[in-house]
C-alpha cells in the first residue's frame, strides 16, 4: 500500500533536469500513503516516484521493481492478492525475480503479455509501468476503483498521482475550479470520474488504462462487468482457475453453494500480510460475512473493530458485538461522541483534496484512526450493497413504477402534499426523510430519479443555488455520462441498471474514495473481499431475483450465510454509517455553518444564490424542513476552499 507520483515528457525536446526535487516534494505530500520509504526513478523521459506502507516483503519490497534487464520500471499502489500463483507461473516459463514482494509480477507480466498483462492481476491498484525500451509508458487503475489516481496535461507533461495534492505539486500546475464539475458534486455529493473539481485534472476511471507512446496519449477501458448469464466468473485470477460455471443455469441453493466457495476464496486471498490484520465489523450483513470467512482461513484468532454512536438511531454496535460473539473474535470497539466528531469536521479541508459530503466519511476516520492503534490491514464489507441489491433504492424503484401510474391529480393533489406535511424528525433514515425524498424524486426519469435519492440538491434546484454566472459557464444535464454509460451495458432492468451506475459511480468515486481516504490519512491499508472480480461478476450474472426479491435484497448472500451467521444478523433492516449532521447543523456545528455560509462569503464568491441558501438555513434551524444534506454538501466545500483553492 503506497502513494505514486510522476509525469512523462510528451515532446522528445523536453528534458529532465533538476526533475528529482520536484519529484521528491510531490512524494511528500503523499507521505501518509506511505511512511516506511520512497522510491524515485529518473530519465530523459519520465519521472516516477512513490511512497511505500511495508505490508509485504518487509525487508526487499521497496521500489521501484524492474525486469531482469532493467528496461522496464515499475511504481505501484496497492496489493495483488494472486501473485503467489502468478510468480510460480513466469518462474515455470524462465523468468527470475529478486524480491519476495507483489509488484515484481508486473514487469515480468508485461515482457509475457504486453498490453495483456492485467488480465493475469487479481487485485486493488494503481500503477505506472515505463518500457524504457520502446518509450512506453502505462499507467492504470483496477478494476472497481479501489486505489485513486488523477492525472493532467500541463506544460507539455502529463502528470499523474494518486492524490490531487500530489499533483499540485508539480510547479507546472495551476488549480482552478471546474464549476461542471462543482454542479456534478452539488448532486452526487463527489466529483464522479472522468472528472476532478479542477479544471485540467481527470480521474482515470475505474478499469481504465492510459498509455503514452511517441507522445500520443491513449485511454481504454479493460474490464467491464456483464449482466450476461453465459458471463464466465474465474477470469483465471487465482488457483481456482477452473472454479465457477454459468450462474444462470444454477438454483439458488447451488449458486448459493457457488458465492459461498468465491467469497471464501476471496477472502483467503487477502488475509495474506506481514503486518498484523483486522476485520471492520459494522454487524451488518457484508462485513460480518467476511469475518465469519476469516475465522475459517485465519491461523490466529482474528480481531474486529467497530465504532458506536452516543445517538441511538445511529449506533449499530450492539449488532457488531453479537457476530463478534457469534464467530469467538478478539473484538475491540470504540465510542463516538458529538464533541469528538465535530471537532474532526472542521479538520476536513485540511487533507480531503476534493470535496466529499459523503456523512459516513467521519466515523469512517475515526474507525480508521482506532483501528490502526492495533493493526495496519483491515477487511471490510465494502461492495455487497452494489453487487447483490442491499440498497433501499433499488426496491424503491419498483414503487415509483407503480407510483407513476397514480393519476396526477392524486399525486400533486393529495399524496405529495401529505407527505410533505409529515413532522421533521433529525433520526438516521426517518419515514418522513425517506418519504419526502421519495416523492420529490419521482416525478424524474430513471438515471434522475436514483441519483436525486442518493444525492443532496435535485437537478431542479440548480437554478435556484447557483448564480446566473454559474449556470451560463455550465453544461445543463448533470447526467449525461450516467444515461451513456448505462447506455452501453447489458444490463436488462432498471434494478441492473442502477446496480452498474452505483458499481461505476457511487461505489467507485465515493464509498471507496472516502474509504481510502480515511483509512490512507493514518496509513492504514483496506481491503474489500467483495470486489474480487470473480465475485462481481457472478453477482451479475444470477437472475435478479436471486438479489432482490420484494422489498428484499442479497437474498443470495443471506441464503449462503445462513448456517454461518445468526438469522437476526442477516435479516436486520440496513442502517447505514451515518452521523447525526440534522441534529448537529442546529446545535453544534450551527456556528461554523452559519459562519461559512453566510451571504457576504457566499456574495464574494460568486457561486451560490444566497438568498437561497439562506432560506435553506432558516427552514432548518425551525423545524420547517430538514435540508442537512444539502447544507453539509455546501458546508463541506466550503472547507474544502478554505484549505484547496487559493
Amino acid at each position: 500500500m503506497c502513494g505514486i507520483a510522476g509525469w512523462i515528457n510528451l515532446k522528445q525536446s523536453d528534458s529532465n533536469q533538476a526533475a528529482e526535487p520536484v519529484l521528491h516534494s510531490m512524494c511528500e505530500r503523499i507521505v501518509h500513503r506511505g511512511p516506511n520509504s520512497e522510491g524515485l526513478w529518473v530519465d530523459d523521459t519520465v519521472a516516477l516516484g512513490m511512497r511505500r506502507l511495508s505490508i509485504i516483503d518487509l525487508v526487499t519490497g521497496d521500489q521501484p521493481v524492474f525486469s531482469e534487464d532493467r528496461s522496464v520500471i515499475v511504481m505501484m499502489n496497492g496489493e495483488l492478492y494472486n501473485y503467489r500463483e502468478v510468480r510460480a507461473e513466469l518462474e515455470r516459463g524462465g523468468h527470475r525475480f529478486t524480491t519476495k514482494s507483489d509488484t515484481e509480477i508486473l514487469p515480468h507480466l508485461y515482457e509475457e503479455y504486453g498490453d495483456g498483462l492485467l488480465e493475469h492481476v487479481n487485485g486493488m491498484y494503481a500503477f505506472s509501468l515505463w518500457d524504457a525500451t520502446r518509450k512506453k509508458l502505462i499507467i492504470a487503475r483496477d478494476r472497481f476503483g479501489e486505489k485513486p489516481l488523477y492525472y493532467g496535461v500541463f506544460d507539455g507533461k502529463l502528470i499523474w498521482a494518486s492524490e490531487l495534492k500530489a499533483i499540485l505539486a508539480h510547479p507546472s500546475v495551476k488549480p482552478e475550479l471546474d464549476l461542471n464539475a462543482l454542479r456534478h458534486y452539488v448532486s452526487f455529493d463527489y466529483v464522479p470520474a472522468p472528472m476532478s473539481i479542477y479544471k485540467g485534472i481527470h480521474k482515470l476511471p475505474a478499469a481504465h488504462v492510459l498509455t503514452v507512446e511517441k507522445g500520443e496519449v491513449k485511454i481504454r477501458r479493460y474490464w467491464d462487468i456483464s449482466w450476461s448469464p453465459t458471463s464466465p466468473t474465474n477470469f483465471s485470477l487465482s488457483n481456482k482457475s477452473n472454479g465457477a460455471g454459468v450462474a444462470s443455469n444454477l438454483s439458488l441453493t447451488d449458486s448459493a453453494r457457488e458465492l459461498r466457495e468465491l467469497l471464501s476464496d476471496a477472502v483467503r486471498m487477502r488475509l495474506v500480510s506481514d503486518v498484523p490484520l483486522g476485520i471492520l465489523l459494522s454487524g451488518g450483513i457484508d462485513s460480518s460475512t467476511v469475518a465469519a470467512f476469516a475465522t475459517q482461513h485465519a491461523t490466529e484468532r482474528v480481531k474486529t473493530f467497530s465504532i458506536g454512536f452516543e445517538e441511538d438511531s445511529f449506533d449499530e454496535s450492539k449488532y457488531a458485538r453479537r457476530v463478534a460473539k457469534h464467530l469467538n473474535t478478539d473484538h475491540y470497539e470504540d465510542k463516538l461522541s458529538a464533541t469528538t466528531a465535530g471537532d474532526l469536521i472542521s479538520e476536513i479541508g485540511k487533507w480531503l483534496d476534493e470535496p466529499m459530503s459523503d456523512g459516513s466519511l467521519i466515523p469512517t476516520v475515526l474507525l480508521s484512526q482506532f483501528v490502526r492503534k492495533h493493526v495496519t490491514v483491515a477487511l471490510g464489507g465494502d461492495g455487497g450493497d452494489e453487487l447483490f441489491a442491499g440498497y433501499p433504492m433499488y426496491y424503491a424503484h419498483t414503487v415509483a413504477a407503480k407510483y407513476k401510474s397514480v393519476p396526477a391529480f392524486l399525486r400533486s393533489g393529495l399524496i405529495e402534499p401529505i407527505v410533505n406535511a409529515l413532522p421533521v424528525s433529525t433520526n438516521n433514515m426517518s419515514f418522513d426523510y425517506k418519504a419526502k425524498r421519495f416523492v420529490r424524486a419521482a416525478k424524474f426519469d430513471d438515471v434522475e430519479r436514483h441519483h436525486s435519492w442518493f444525492g443532496s440538491f435535485s437537478i431542479d434546484q440548480h437554478e435556484r443555488l447557483f448564480t446566473k454566472d454559474v449556470l451560463a459557464q455550465t453544461e445543463a444535464d448533470i447526467y449525461r455520462g450516467v444515461r451513456e454509460l448505462v447506455g452501453k451495458s447489458d444490463a436488462k432492468n432498471i434494478i441492473e441498471k442502477a446496480q452498474y451506475a452505483d458499481i461505476n459511480y457511487y461505489l467507485a468515486e465515493d464509498i471507496l474514495t472516502k474509504v481510502d481516504r480515511a483509512a490512507m490519512s493514518v496509513s492504514l491499508e483496506t481491503r474489500a473481499p467483495f470486489l474480487d472480480p470473480r465475485v462481481g461478476q457472478f453477482a451479475a450474472s444470477i437472475p435478479v431475483e436471486y438479489k432482490l426479491k420484494g422489498k428484499s435484497g442479497k437474498v443470495i448472500l443471506k441464503e449462503a450465510m445462513k448456517d454461518l451467521l445468526p438469522h437476526d444478523i442477516l435479516h436486520r433492516p440496513k442502517k447505514g454509517f451515518g452521523i447525526p449532521i440534522a441534529e448537529w447543523l442546529k446545535g453544534r456545528l450551527n456556528p461554523l455553518m452559519n459562519e461559512m455560509l453566510s451571504p457576504e462569503r457566499l456574495k464574494k464568491q460568486g457561486l451560490f444564490n444566497s438568498n437561497y441558501v439562506q432560506k435553506l438555513i432558516r427552514e432548518h434551524e425551525s423545524g420547517k424542513a430538514s435540508h442537512h444534506k444539502e447544507l453539509w454538501t455546501l458546508l463541506v466545500f466550503q472547507l474544502w476552499c478554505d484549505n484547496f483553492l487559493i
